[in-house]
């Protein structure tokens, strides 16, 4: 298994760190009661307390790193992550860099600067879902990534086909999500309708090729 590159590393690590150095830096600024969830419409509809209103994030962030870098390791099927792993390695460090953003804009509504995430998180989530298209389109065929459904898990050819066609439209879905920061009130329907329809394809299409491919036997 190949080590992951030093400047991937590095990215990673320091994205960790911000996200913790950011909750420090805005403890002073920052209510006891922290508005840390938004409904659909924009508007805050959860709190926490400050100190897990400030350092919940980074422990996921922390969590979710962990997580991705153990994956590589477990998978029965590791080989074929290695065939894709500089994608992989790119996923990880754009995920952590939305979620580092994410953490970001909740810190300086608290502090009085009130973003609303119906306004940037569209562009983020769109950005997220484009890379994972790409990631998607390069992926073999393995039990943690791309589109794993039974048939396409049964079959490399399946698979291939599955996960090519899918990247495609989780690309297409990211786009629709973009868009979503233009309207900012219905930005939720942006973003899930396109990425449920990609799902709904996706699986079906699997079932279709794998029907093919038996009958073809």
């Amino acid at each position: 298994m190949r080590k992951i590159p030093a400047a991937i590393t590095a990215a990673i690590t320091g994205l960790v760190l911000l996200s913790f150095i950011l909750s420090i830096y805005f403890y002073p600024q920052v209510p006891e009661q922290m508005a840390t969830h938004w409904n659909s419409q924009g508007e805050v509809n959860g709190y926490m307390s400050k100190l897990w209103g400030l350092f919940f994030m980074p422990l996921v962030i922390t969590g979710i790193v962990i997580m991705f870098l153990t994956i590589p390791k477990i998978d029965p099927k590791k080989e074929n992550i290695e065939k894709f792993r500089k994608y992989y390695d790119g996923f990880i460090v754009i995920l952590v860099l939305f979620m580092v953003a994410v953490h970001l804009q909740i810190l300086l509504w608290n502090a009085g600067i009130k973003i609303s995430p119906n306004s940037v998180l569209p562009l983020g989530i769109g950005l997220l879902f484009y890379y994972i298209g790409i990631l998607t389109e390069n992926a073999e065929r393995n039990w943690f990534i791309g589109i794993r459904t039974p048939w396409t898990l049964s079959s490399e050819r399946v698979w291939k086909r599955t996960n090519r066609l899918g990247g495609k439209l989780i690309k297409i879905a990211g786009i629709s999500a973009m868009l979503g920061a233009f309207f900012p009130e219905y930005a939720i329907y942006f973003i899930l309708v396109p990425i449920i329809i990609v799902v709904g394809i996706t699986v079906v299409y699997s079932y279709i090729e794998y029907q093919k491919e038996i009958k073809e036997k």
